[in-house]
């Protein structure tokens, strides 16, 4: 949002390790200074650095198989990593970030077959946190 482009523009155009250094610093910014709820990108986490900064923080880790990502988001639309077989490359990139996913969190919760509400309540639960 900071550069008025898209995102998969910025791929194309600039590379990811651009895009990946303008997430690091909105990441950040979001953490120092907003008190609610954030939701990452999947690729945050790629990024040592970040990785530090959610240390100690309530992370949660909305897990979900492949079905369930394609029944919410789609793959493809907008996403340039998964541009070509998404369900394929959707499956590699969980593959060599669920490590980090869970490095960072503080809990799993599984999202499949779950409305928004029953995720968030589940979040509430598995962090111990009061009922919203």
């Amino acid at each position: 949002a900071a550069t008025g482009r898209e995102i998969s523009d910025l791929f194309v155009d600039e590379g990811e390790p651009y895009f990946r250094e303008l997430e690091r610093q909105a990441v950040a910014a979001a953490v120092a200074g907003h008190t609610g709820v954030l939701a990452l990108g999947g690729g945050a986490v790629l990024d040592g650095g970040t990785r530090a900064l959610l240390g100690g923080l309530p992370v949660a880790y909305l897990s979900m198989d492949v079905e369930e990502a394609v029944r919410r988001v789609g793959l493809g639309a907008a996403r340039p990593l998964l541009a070509v077989n998404p369900r394929r490359q959707w499956r590699e990139l969980m593959d060599a970030r669920r490590h980090l996913y869970t490095e960072v969190a503080r809990v799993v919760v599984t999202t499949d077959d779950r409305t928004p509400e029953e995720v968030a309540q589940a979040v509430l639960d598995a962090l111990e946190l009061k009922d919203v």
